[in-house]
């Protein structure tokens, strides 16, 4: 059944009773600290809101005012001279998507596939768009057999993404069965090595095919950073700045080198990791951003310090056990609540195997002994964890793109009430 515990978690739970029962006195050392506690005021806050509204079941819930407060954020580090280029696969609801544009004045976007693309191209058809990933031409081919006609016009207002010149040439041969022209922008490689042009021969070549090329434009370079944000801070990480700048600016010299006019291309570059990074950047006219401005888990780095959580995930909690249980280990309780404090009681909550980390109440924990669920997942906390069934467990996203797919419709918190539900995209790849 979907609720059991799964059988690799039950192979550990046996694993684990051996490695258990082996621990020495030297073993004490590894005891934990017991981390529970209640929810505090915000979460307590949140929940009463979220019971007025009547959702009793897995909700994703966006804080206003901190979405708010990270639009400024981000507003108050980009330079006059840099345009922001909104990432619509972190923040994939219409809604979510205005509230940033109006906040940053932008009209330009990233997108990384094609069903996206349509849906922006409706919901905002005057916008820049820019791949931010390259698509198969058979995807891009679909694309504009389904395109809906409208203002958007695709031969102005959208850049694909080009990583080789294998892609290129199916580009160029797309391009020329649909006797339209297509702005192609090449992926280049400034140190992440995840594909894209890394070679001076290879993007020579690039850039002859397109001047030969009748349906082709080249309208910029888009070379992708988030490496540095794992550089350590200081020394190491401006060395790996600078290095990752001037493999960028000898792009930029070969195609000012080949003839191509840079007046109106599009350099783009970071991510919200690295966007900081790029205020005295000489040659980049815009940062792409997206994620930061609801700063899930994985974007909790020295960069974003100034930026806070303002996405949780809600769930009310189905059963909640005195005590943690695991199946054909029982015996091991008393142990394992020894060694772990917050495995002591259980919390089985409504829905669960999210790419998430528990928030609140403090302390809670999933069970690698028990084993994942996406019906009924197990958190375990010690016994200052109060919650009773169908009280609230609050959990961040580790990230946005995804994650915020899963739970329908946005509730969207204003500090007292859930004062509007927003609708989320279809979900895509």
């Amino acid at each position: 059944m979907s609720d059991a515990p799964s059988r690799r978690g039950l192979v550990r739970a046996g694993l684990a009773g051996g490695a258990l029962a082996a621990l020495t006195l030297g073993g004490l050392s590894m005891r934990k600290r017991d981390q529970g506690g209640p929810h505090d005021a915000y979460f307590l806050g949140l929940s009463s809101a979220l019971e007025r509204a009547g959702l009793a079941r897995p909700t994703l819930v966006i804080d206003q005012a901190r979405l708010e407060a990270n639009i400024k954020a981000v507003k108050a580090a980009l330079p006059a001279r840099q345009h922001l280029r909104i990432v619509v696969k972190s923040l994939p609801c219409a809604s979510l998507i205005d509230a940033v544009t109006e906040g940053m004045g932008t009209e330009r976007f990233m997108v990384f596939n094609a069903p996206m693309m349509a849906t922006m191209a409706v919901e905002r058809p005057g916008g820049d768009y820019l791949m931010g990933k390259p698509l198969a031409a058979a995807e891009a081919k679909g694309f504009y057999r389904d395109l809906h006609r409208n203002a958007f016009d695709p031969a102005t207002q959208l850049q694909w993404l080009i990583d080789s010149p294998e892609r290129l040439d199916q580009y160029a041969a797309l391009a020329s069965a649909n006797g339209a022209p297509m702005r192609v922008n090449l992926e280049i490689d400034i140190g992440l090595h995840r594909g894209g042009f890394s070679g001076p021969e290879g993007f020579k070549a690039a850039l002859d095919k397109i001047k030969t090329a009748p349906n082709l434009t080249l309208s910029g370079l888009m070379g992708y950073d988030p490496h540095l944000s794992h550089v350590a801070a200081g020394e190491a990480r401006a060395k790996a700045l600078a290095r990752s700048q001037k493999t960028y600016q000898a792009f930029i010299d070969q195609v000012r080198e080949a003839d191509f006019a840079l007046e109106g291309m599009t350099l783009n570059t970071a991510g919200s990791p690295t966007f900081h990074m790029h205020r005295d950047n000489p040659y980049a006219t815009e940062v792409s951003v997206g994620s930061a401005f609801v700063k899930p888990v994985d974007f909790d780095t020295d960069t974003l310090t100034d930026h806070v959580p303002a996405a949780f995930i809600a769930t009310p909690v189905i059963k909640a056990l005195p005590e943690t249980l695991l199946p054909t280990a029982e015996q091991l309780a008393g142990l394992l609540r020894f060694m772990d404090p917050n495995t002591s009681r259980a919390f089985f909550i409504h829905g669960g195997h999210w790419l998430a980390t528990p928030v609140s109440p403090p302390g809670l924990e999933y069970s690698s002994l028990f084993g994942r669920s996406s019906n009924q997942e197990l958190l375990t906390g010690s016994t200052k964890v109060t919650l009773q069934a169908d009280d609230y467990v609050f959990l961040r996203p580790n990230q946005s793109e995804a994650v915020f797919l899963q739970f329908g419709d946005i509730a969207v918190y204003d500090g007292h009430e859930i004062m509007e539900r927003w609708p989320v995209f279809s979900p895509s790849a």
